[in-house]
Protein backbone atom coordinates (compact mmCIF):
# COMPACT_ATOMS: atom_id res chain seq x y z
CA UNK A 1 0.00 0.00 0.00
CA UNK A 2 2.75 2.46 0.93
CA UNK A 3 4.68 1.69 -2.25
CA UNK A 4 1.61 2.37 -4.37
CA UNK A 5 0.93 5.62 -2.51
CA UNK A 6 4.58 6.66 -2.91
CA UNK A 7 4.51 6.02 -6.66
CA UNK A 8 1.29 8.02 -7.07
CA UNK A 9 2.78 10.88 -4.98
CA UNK A 10 5.92 10.97 -7.14
CA UNK A 11 3.94 10.86 -10.37
CA UNK A 12 1.09 13.26 -9.43
CA UNK A 13 3.00 15.37 -6.86
CA UNK A 14 0.01 15.44 -4.44
CA UNK A 15 -2.62 12.97 -3.24
CA UNK A 16 -5.64 13.01 -0.91
CA UNK A 17 -5.71 10.45 1.90
CA UNK A 18 -6.27 10.13 5.62
CA UNK A 19 -3.96 11.81 8.12
CA UNK A 20 -2.65 8.51 9.50
CA UNK A 21 -1.74 7.26 6.03
CA UNK A 22 -0.18 10.60 5.13
CA UNK A 23 2.08 10.51 8.21
CA UNK A 24 3.11 6.92 7.48
CA UNK A 25 3.75 7.82 3.84
CA UNK A 26 5.99 10.74 4.85
CA UNK A 27 8.24 8.37 6.84
CA UNK A 28 8.27 5.93 3.92
CA UNK A 29 8.89 8.26 0.98
CA UNK A 30 11.34 10.88 2.28
CA UNK A 31 14.33 8.48 2.55
CA UNK A 32 13.65 7.49 -1.05
CA UNK A 33 13.67 11.13 -2.08
CA UNK A 34 17.06 11.63 -0.42
CA UNK A 35 18.38 8.59 -2.32
CA UNK A 36 17.02 10.13 -5.52
CA UNK A 37 19.54 12.99 -5.22
CA UNK A 38 22.41 10.62 -6.06
CA UNK A 39 21.86 9.28 -9.57
CA UNK A 40 23.64 5.91 -9.51
CA UNK A 41 22.71 2.34 -10.35
CA UNK A 42 22.84 1.35 -6.69
CA UNK A 43 20.45 4.10 -5.62
CA UNK A 44 18.13 3.36 -8.56
CA UNK A 45 18.01 -0.31 -7.62
CA UNK A 46 17.35 0.50 -3.96
CA UNK A 47 14.50 2.85 -4.90
CA UNK A 48 13.06 0.33 -7.37
CA UNK A 49 13.15 -2.26 -4.57
CA UNK A 50 10.61 -0.16 -2.63
CA UNK A 51 8.54 1.34 -5.47
CA UNK A 52 8.43 -1.50 -8.02
CA UNK A 53 7.63 1.00 -10.79
CA UNK A 54 9.99 2.04 -13.58
CA UNK A 55 8.00 5.18 -14.38
CA UNK A 56 8.15 6.38 -10.77
CA UNK A 57 11.90 5.74 -10.59
CA UNK A 58 12.45 7.64 -13.84
CA UNK A 59 10.32 10.55 -12.62
CA UNK A 60 12.14 10.64 -9.28
CA UNK A 61 15.67 10.72 -10.72
CA UNK A 62 14.83 13.16 -13.55
CA UNK A 63 12.33 15.87 -12.47
CA UNK A 64 11.96 15.47 -8.72
CA UNK A 65 15.69 15.20 -8.02
CA UNK A 66 16.37 18.50 -9.82
CA UNK A 67 13.91 20.46 -7.68
CA UNK A 68 14.83 18.93 -4.32
CA UNK A 69 18.58 19.10 -4.89
CA UNK A 70 19.04 22.19 -2.68
CA UNK A 71 16.64 21.12 0.04
CA UNK A 72 18.25 19.29 3.00
CA UNK A 73 15.04 17.57 4.08
CA UNK A 74 11.33 17.98 4.65
CA UNK A 75 10.30 17.25 1.08
CA UNK A 76 6.61 16.74 1.84
CA UNK A 77 3.84 18.83 3.37
CA UNK A 78 0.63 17.57 5.00
CA UNK A 79 -2.39 19.91 4.85
CA UNK A 80 -5.47 19.06 6.87
CA UNK A 81 -8.60 19.45 4.76
CA UNK A 82 -11.01 19.72 7.70
CA UNK A 83 -13.25 17.04 6.22
CA UNK A 84 -14.16 13.57 7.37
CA UNK A 85 -14.71 10.57 5.16
CA UNK A 86 -18.30 9.39 4.90
CA UNK A 87 -17.72 5.71 5.58
CA UNK A 88 -15.55 5.59 8.69
CA UNK A 89 -15.49 9.34 9.54
CA UNK A 90 -11.69 9.44 9.12
CA UNK A 91 -10.07 12.88 8.96
CA UNK A 92 -8.82 13.66 5.45
CA UNK A 93 -5.62 15.41 4.46
CA UNK A 94 -3.56 16.28 1.40
CA UNK A 95 0.12 15.34 1.18
CA UNK A 96 2.22 17.01 -1.48
CA UNK A 97 5.80 17.64 -2.51
CA UNK A 98 6.90 21.06 -1.22
CA UNK A 99 8.90 22.10 -4.29
CA UNK A 100 6.00 21.48 -6.71
CA UNK A 101 3.52 23.91 -5.10
CA UNK A 102 3.89 27.07 -7.21
CA UNK A 103 1.79 29.34 -4.97
CA UNK A 104 3.83 28.65 -1.84
CA UNK A 105 7.09 28.99 -3.76
CA UNK A 106 6.11 32.43 -5.10
CA UNK A 107 5.14 33.61 -1.61
CA UNK A 108 8.41 32.38 -0.15
CA UNK A 109 10.35 34.18 -2.92
CA UNK A 110 8.54 37.45 -2.28
CA UNK A 111 9.27 37.16 1.41
CA UNK A 112 12.93 36.48 0.73
CA UNK A 113 13.29 39.42 -1.71
CA UNK A 114 11.52 41.93 0.65
CA UNK A 115 13.88 44.49 2.27
CA UNK A 116 14.33 44.32 5.99
CA UNK A 117 14.14 47.60 7.85
CA UNK A 118 16.85 48.08 10.41
CA UNK A 119 17.19 50.71 13.12
CA UNK A 120 20.20 52.91 12.99
CA UNK A 121 20.97 54.84 16.10
CA UNK A 122 23.91 57.16 16.36
CA UNK A 123 25.40 59.02 19.22
CA UNK A 124 23.03 61.13 21.23
CA UNK A 125 23.66 64.82 20.43
CA UNK A 126 23.60 67.43 23.19
CA UNK A 127 21.23 70.38 23.66
CA UNK A 128 18.62 71.51 21.17
CA UNK A 129 20.23 69.59 18.30
CA UNK A 130 19.43 66.36 20.05
CA UNK A 131 15.71 67.04 20.10
CA UNK A 132 15.17 66.73 16.32
CA UNK A 133 16.86 63.30 15.78
CA UNK A 134 15.23 62.00 18.94
CA UNK A 135 11.84 62.94 17.56
CA UNK A 136 12.71 61.38 14.18
CA UNK A 137 13.80 58.13 15.80
CA UNK A 138 10.62 58.03 17.84
CA UNK A 139 8.55 58.51 14.70
CA UNK A 140 10.49 55.77 12.89
CA UNK A 141 9.99 53.36 15.81
CA UNK A 142 6.28 53.99 15.85
CA UNK A 143 6.09 53.51 12.08
CA UNK A 144 8.00 50.23 12.30
CA UNK A 145 5.83 49.09 15.19
CA UNK A 146 2.74 49.89 13.16
CA UNK A 147 4.10 48.24 9.99
CA UNK A 148 5.25 44.98 11.57
CA UNK A 149 1.81 43.75 12.65
CA UNK A 150 0.51 44.59 9.18
CA UNK A 151 3.16 42.35 7.64
CA UNK A 152 2.31 39.61 10.11
CA UNK A 153 -1.32 40.10 9.28
CA UNK A 154 -0.62 39.86 5.57
CA UNK A 155 1.40 36.65 6.08
CA UNK A 156 -1.35 35.11 8.20
CA UNK A 157 -4.00 36.18 5.70
CA UNK A 158 -1.97 34.73 2.84
CA UNK A 159 -1.57 31.44 4.67
CA UNK A 160 -5.27 31.38 5.53
CA UNK A 161 -6.13 32.21 1.91
CA UNK A 162 -3.86 29.42 0.69
CA UNK A 163 -5.45 26.91 3.05
CA UNK A 164 -8.90 28.16 2.05
CA UNK A 165 -8.02 27.80 -1.63
CA UNK A 166 -6.67 24.30 -1.00
CA UNK A 167 -9.84 23.39 0.86
CA UNK A 168 -11.98 24.90 -1.85
CA UNK A 169 -10.03 23.04 -4.52
CA UNK A 170 -10.40 19.78 -2.62
CA UNK A 171 -14.11 20.46 -2.13
CA UNK A 172 -14.53 21.27 -5.79
CA UNK A 173 -12.64 18.16 -6.79
CA UNK A 174 -14.72 15.98 -4.46
CA UNK A 175 -17.93 17.63 -5.69
CA UNK A 176 -16.86 17.08 -9.29
CA UNK A 177 -16.00 13.45 -8.54
CA UNK A 178 -19.35 12.94 -6.82
CA UNK A 179 -21.17 14.65 -9.69
CA UNK A 180 -19.38 12.49 -12.23
CA UNK A 181 -20.16 9.36 -10.23
CA UNK A 182 -23.83 10.35 -9.97
CA UNK A 183 -23.96 11.17 -13.68
CA UNK A 184 -22.32 7.85 -14.54
CA UNK A 185 -24.78 5.99 -12.32
CA UNK A 186 -27.70 7.80 -13.96
CA UNK A 187 -26.28 7.03 -17.39
CA UNK A 188 -25.82 3.38 -16.49
CA UNK A 189 -29.38 3.21 -15.15
CA UNK A 190 -30.75 4.90 -18.27
CA UNK A 191 -28.74 2.59 -20.50
CA UNK A 192 -29.92 -0.46 -18.57
CA UNK A 193 -33.55 0.66 -18.79
CA UNK A 194 -33.23 1.39 -22.50
CA UNK A 195 -31.57 -1.96 -23.15
CA UNK A 196 -34.25 -3.79 -21.15
CA UNK A 197 -37.00 -2.02 -23.11
CA UNK A 198 -35.29 -2.80 -26.42
CA UNK A 199 -34.78 -6.42 -25.43
CA UNK A 200 -38.43 -6.79 -24.42
CA UNK A 201 -39.60 -5.25 -27.69
CA UNK A 202 -37.30 -7.49 -29.67
CA UNK A 203 -38.53 -10.52 -27.74
CA UNK A 204 -42.15 -9.61 -28.45
CA UNK A 205 -41.44 -9.15 -32.15
CA UNK A 206 -39.02 -12.01 -32.56
CA UNK A 207 -40.76 -14.72 -30.50
CA UNK A 208 -43.50 -15.67 -33.06
CA UNK A 209 -41.02 -15.57 -35.92
CA UNK A 210 -38.58 -17.67 -33.94
CA UNK A 211 -41.22 -20.22 -32.99
CA UNK A 212 -42.28 -20.64 -36.63
CA UNK A 213 -38.68 -20.95 -37.75
CA UNK A 214 -37.98 -23.46 -34.98
CA UNK A 215 -40.96 -25.56 -35.99
CA UNK A 216 -39.85 -25.59 -39.62
CA UNK A 217 -36.31 -26.48 -38.60
CA UNK A 218 -37.61 -29.27 -36.37
CA UNK A 219 -39.67 -30.68 -39.26
CA UNK A 220 -36.69 -30.41 -41.60
CA UNK A 221 -34.49 -32.08 -39.03
CA UNK A 222 -37.08 -34.77 -38.25
CA UNK A 223 -37.55 -35.81 -41.88
CA UNK A 224 -33.94 -36.80 -42.54
CA UNK A 225 -33.80 -38.47 -39.12
CA UNK A 226 -36.82 -40.65 -40.04
CA UNK A 227 -35.24 -41.50 -43.39
CA UNK A 228 -31.99 -42.42 -41.70
CA UNK A 229 -33.81 -44.64 -39.21
CA UNK A 230 -35.63 -46.43 -42.01
CA UNK A 231 -32.42 -46.96 -43.98
CA UNK A 232 -30.70 -48.26 -40.85
CA UNK A 233 -33.55 -50.72 -40.26
CA UNK A 234 -33.40 -51.92 -43.89
CA UNK A 235 -29.63 -52.35 -43.66
CA UNK A 236 -29.99 -54.33 -40.43
CA UNK A 237 -32.62 -56.60 -41.99
CA UNK A 238 -30.46 -57.28 -45.04
CA UNK A 239 -27.44 -58.01 -42.87
CA UNK A 240 -29.46 -60.44 -40.74
CA UNK A 241 -30.77 -62.25 -43.85
CA UNK A 242 -27.28 -62.54 -45.30
CA UNK A 243 -25.96 -63.91 -42.00
CA UNK A 244 -28.75 -66.50 -41.85
CA UNK A 245 -28.04 -67.61 -45.42
CA UNK A 246 -24.37 -67.99 -44.65
CA UNK A 247 -25.14 -70.04 -41.56
CA UNK A 248 -27.49 -72.30 -43.51
CA UNK A 249 -24.92 -72.82 -46.28
CA UNK A 250 -22.16 -73.57 -43.78
CA UNK A 251 -24.21 -75.98 -41.61
CA UNK A 252 -24.05 -79.14 -43.86
CA UNK A 253 -20.29 -78.86 -44.32
CA UNK A 254 -19.84 -78.36 -40.63
CA UNK A 255 -22.06 -81.36 -39.73
CA UNK A 256 -20.24 -83.75 -42.10
CA UNK A 257 -16.86 -82.77 -40.75
CA UNK A 258 -18.08 -83.08 -37.19
CA UNK A 259 -19.59 -86.55 -37.85
CA UNK A 260 -16.39 -87.78 -39.46
CA UNK A 261 -14.34 -86.52 -36.52
CA UNK A 262 -16.71 -88.15 -34.04
CA UNK A 263 -16.47 -91.47 -35.87
CA UNK A 264 -12.71 -91.32 -35.81
CA UNK A 265 -12.75 -90.58 -32.09
CA UNK A 266 -15.12 -93.49 -31.42
CA UNK A 267 -12.94 -95.89 -33.43
CA UNK A 268 -9.85 -94.77 -31.59
CA UNK A 269 -11.55 -95.21 -28.24
CA UNK A 270 -12.64 -98.74 -29.22
CA UNK A 271 -9.11 -99.67 -30.30
CA UNK A 272 -7.72 -98.33 -27.06
CA UNK A 273 -10.22 -100.32 -25.00
CA UNK A 274 -9.39 -103.51 -26.93
CA UNK A 275 -5.70 -102.99 -26.31
CA UNK A 276 -6.38 -102.40 -22.62
CA UNK A 277 -8.33 -105.69 -22.43
CA UNK A 278 -5.52 -107.58 -24.21
CA UNK A 279 -2.92 -106.15 -21.85
CA UNK A 280 -5.06 -107.12 -18.86
CA UNK A 281 -5.42 -110.65 -20.17
CA UNK A 282 -1.68 -110.92 -20.80
CA UNK A 283 -0.89 -109.68 -17.32
CA UNK A 284 -3.33 -112.20 -15.80
CA UNK A 285 -1.76 -115.07 -17.81
CA UNK A 286 1.71 -114.01 -16.74
CA UNK A 287 0.66 -113.98 -13.09
CA UNK A 288 -0.87 -117.44 -13.44
CA UNK A 289 2.34 -118.73 -14.97
CA UNK A 290 4.33 -117.17 -12.15
CA UNK A 291 2.11 -118.87 -9.57
CA UNK A 292 2.51 -122.25 -11.30
CA UNK A 293 6.28 -121.86 -11.39
CA UNK A 294 6.32 -120.94 -7.71
CA UNK A 295 4.20 -123.95 -6.81
CA UNK A 296 6.47 -126.26 -8.80
CA UNK A 297 9.50 -124.84 -7.07
CA UNK A 298 7.99 -125.31 -3.62
CA UNK A 299 7.13 -128.94 -4.42
CA UNK A 300 10.68 -129.61 -5.59
CA UNK A 301 12.14 -128.14 -2.42
CA UNK A 302 9.94 -130.33 -0.21
CA UNK A 303 10.97 -133.44 -2.17
CA UNK A 304 14.65 -132.58 -1.83
CA UNK A 305 14.29 -132.09 1.91
CA UNK A 306 12.62 -135.43 2.34
CA UNK A 307 15.37 -137.12 0.34
CA UNK A 308 18.20 -135.56 2.31
CA UNK A 309 16.82 -136.57 5.76
CA UNK A 310 17.76 -140.28 6.40
CA UNK A 311 16.76 -142.28 9.50
CA UNK A 312 19.32 -142.36 12.29
CA UNK A 313 20.68 -145.59 13.80
CA UNK A 314 20.13 -146.73 17.38
CA UNK A 315 23.68 -146.05 18.34
CA UNK A 316 23.48 -142.43 17.18
CA UNK A 317 20.27 -141.98 19.06
CA UNK A 318 21.84 -143.34 22.26
CA UNK A 319 24.82 -141.02 21.92
CA UNK A 320 22.60 -138.03 21.51
CA UNK A 321 20.63 -138.93 24.63
CA UNK A 322 23.79 -139.34 26.65
CA UNK A 323 25.10 -136.05 25.49
CA UNK A 324 21.87 -134.44 26.51
CA UNK A 325 22.10 -135.89 29.99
Amino acid sequence: MLSNMATSLILHKRIHTTIAKAKALRVYVEPLLTKGKVDSTHSRRMVFKYLQSKEAVKELFSEVAEKIADRPGGYTRIIRLGQNRLGDNAEMAMIELVDFNDLMLEESKTKATGKKRTRRRGKKPSGSDAAIPAAETAVQDTVEEVETPESDKTESTEEAAFTETALEESKVEEAAIEATEVAEEKKEEAVEQATEEIVEEQKETVEPEVTEEVKEEKQEVAEPEVVEEKTEEAVQETTEEVAKEKQEAAQPEVTEEVVAEEKQEVAETEVIEERKEETVQETSEVEEKKEQVAEEKSEETTIDDSKTEEPKSDDENDKEEEEKK
